[in-house]
């Protein structure tokens, strides 16, 4: 992991399961992690572990719903380190239910912080990165981004539009500013997101295991764009 060592890298969700997991790997690896969430005591927490374990880390309370707290962590990263190399987009919430349940705020809020949350973030960062002439966006999508099953649509609807931002930026911006782009899609992952009965039997897999496809994806050489990564459960038959 050569490659990642004192890059600047932003996660958002950095305050448990997939953000916390990978927040580790990649300080452990030399990153220069900038971690955004919500819970500020958790943030507080995730900071000292990787301080003592002798990585770098440094964290802004942000909602991924706010443009303007978005922007501020970006700011906070510049002010930190005068630079950005990565964005893992990170934050994600998925309250499934059937449509004939006319859940409309668990809809608004899975658009808010499922899709405004990325774009949020790509505007965030975007200007510096193509003033830098490089960069690296990572949009953690999910399996439920390519098919649909009953009471994921909503959420699977977002996880779609996430992979078409993905691939959107990729063509405007890899040609000719050099920037990097990744979606990773995991399957069923025991983050604690999700608590409908019926996908409790589901085999999963650990948050390290998605963290690691995050640090591959950071870690190959500038000239390789990996894209598109997915990644599920060996017994996971969907």
């Amino acid at each position: 992991m050569e490659n990642l060592k004192s890059k600047v890298i932003i996660i958002t969700g950095a305050s448990s399961g997939i953000g916390e997991a990978a927040a580790k790997l990649l300080a452990k690896n030399g990153a220069k992690l900038v971690l955004g969430a919500r819970r500020e005591e958790r943030l507080k927490t995730i900071v000292n572990e990787i301080e003592q374990e002798g990585g770098e880390a440094v964290y802004l309370q942000t909602n991924v719903t706010s443009a303007e707290d978005m922007q501020k962590l970006a700011q906070f990263a510049l002010k930190q380190y005068s630079r950005i190399d990565v964005l893992v987009n990170n934050a994600g919430i998925m309250p499934n239910s059937a449509l004939s349940e006319l859940k409309i705020h668990d809809w608004d809020q899975m658009i808010d912080v499922n899709i405004k949350g990325v774009l949020y973030g790509i505007a965030s960062v975007l200007p510096t990165m193509r003033e830098q002439k490089s960069g690296h966006v990572i949009n953690i999508s999910s399996l439920m981004g390519y098919k649909v099953i009953p009471t994921t649509t909503v959420y699977s609807a977002t996880k779609f539009a996430v992979r078409a931002i993905t691939e959107g930026l990729r063509q405007e911006e890899s040609p000719t500013s050099r920037i990097r782009t990744t979606n990773i899609s995991p399957g069923m992952t025991a983050t604690g997101a999700v608590s409908e009965p019926q996908f409790q039997d589901y085999p999963s897999i650990s948050p390290i295991s998605v963290a690691r496809a995050i640090a591959h994806a950071i870690n190959e050489p500038e000239d390789v764009g990996v894209n598109e990564i997915v990644i599920r459960p060996t017994l996971q038959s969907i």
